[in-house]
C-alpha cells in the first residue's frame, strides 16, 4: 500500500511542474518578437533620416522638381536596405546635382528658342513655356498651314528650321503635336479632324528629319478639336486652338542610376 501512494505522489509532482515548460516556450518567442520589431523600427529610422537630409538639399536647391529626385530616391532606398547610408546620401546628391544642371541646361535652350522665333513671339503667333516637363512651343497653325491644308507653306520653314538647327544636338526626345477648332472637316485627304491634325504634326516632323533632327526622338501625335486652350464659340478662340505644339521633354526625369556592388554590405 505504501507503494502505491508513493507512485501517485510522484506523478502528481510531475505534472505539477510541467506549465515551466509552455512558459519559457512563450519567453523566448516573445523575445524573438521583440528583436524582430527592433530591427525593423532601426532600418525605419535610417530610411527617415536619408529623407530628411533629402527633403532639405531640395529645398536648398530652389528647384521644386529636386522634391520630385528626393522622392524618387527614397523608393529606391526602400528596397536596398543593405545600402550604407552614407553612401544613400551621396546617391541623393548626385541625383539633385545632375536634376539642377539638366534645369539650367533647358533654361538655355528655352532662351535660344525664343531668340529664335522673337519675331513671331512679338506678334502673338508663337509662345514659348518652360515647365517641369520640358519645352513647349506653341505655333498658331496660319503660320504653318493654308485652311484645312497639311503641307508646310513656304514662309514657314525658317521658324522651322531654326528650332530644329538648335535641338538636332541634343538628345530630348519630342512630341509635336497637331490641334484643331471643333469645325468639323470632310475632304477626300481629311475626312475629320483627326487626321488633319495628325497630318499636320507629321509635316512638322518631316521638316525636323530632313534639317537633321533624329527620327528616334520624334513622336507625332494629333488631337483634333479634343484639347482646346480657348472657346471655340469665337472666332478669335478658334484661331488660337488650330495650332502646332512642339514639346521639347527633359531628360533624366525617369532615369535609373546603377548602383555598384561594391557600394552594398555583405
Amino acid at each position: 500500500m505504501l507503494k502505491k501512494r508513493k507512485r501517485r505522489n510522484d506523478e502528481s509532482y510531475e505534472n505539477h511542474e510541467r506549465w515551466l515548460v509552455s512558459y519559457a516556450d512563450f519567453i523566448t518567442l516573445l523575445f524573438a518578437f521583440f528583436i524582430v520589431m527592433y530591427a525593423v523600427s532601426s532600418v525605419n529610422e535610417g530610411k527617415y533620416r536619408i529623407l530628411s537630409h533629402s527633403l532639405v538639399s531640395a529645398f536648398k536647391s530652389g528647384h521644386s522638381s529636386n522634391l520630385i529626385s528626393a522622392k524618387s530616391s527614397e523608393l529606391a532606398l526602400a528596397h536596398t536596405p543593405q545600402l550604407k547610408q552614407t553612401d544613400s546620401i551621396k546617391l541623393i546628391d548626385e541625383l539633385s546635382s545632375r536634376k539642377a544642371k539638366q534645369q539650367r541646361k533647358m533654361q538655355s535652350m528655352a532662351k535660344n528658342i525664343l531668340h529664335a522665333l522673337e519675331p513671331l513671339v512679338k506678334d502673338g503667333q508663337v509662345r514659348v513655356m518652360q515647365n517641369s516637363i520640358g519645352i513647349t512651343i506653341e505655333i498658331n497653325a496660319s503660320v504653318l498651314f493654308s485652311p484645312g491644308q497639311a503641307k508646310l507653306a513656304e514662309n514657314s520653314s525658317l521658324a522651322l528650321r531654326a528650332v530644329a538647327h538648335i535641338i538636332k544636338g541634343h538628345e530630348h526626345g519630342i512630341h509635336v503635336e497637331g490641334h484643331t477648332d471643333n469645325l468639323p472637316i470632310h475632304t477626300e485627304n481629311f475626312p475629320s479632324n483627326w487626321e488633319l491634325s495628325a497630318a499636320r504634326a507629321s509635316s512638322v516632323i518631316r521638316l525636323f528629319i530632313e534639317n537633321g533632327v533624329e527620327a528616334s526622338r520624334l513622336t507625332a501625335i494629333g488631337y483634333g478639336e479634343n484639347r482646346p486652350i480657348e472657346t471655340n464659340e469665337t472666332a478669335e478662340g478658334r484661331r488660337r486652338n488650330r495650332r502646332v505644339a512642339i514639346m521639347i521633354l527633359s531628360t533624366d526625369t525617369d532615369k535609373v542610376i546603377e548602383i555598384p556592388a561594391a557600394k552594398f554590405e555583405h
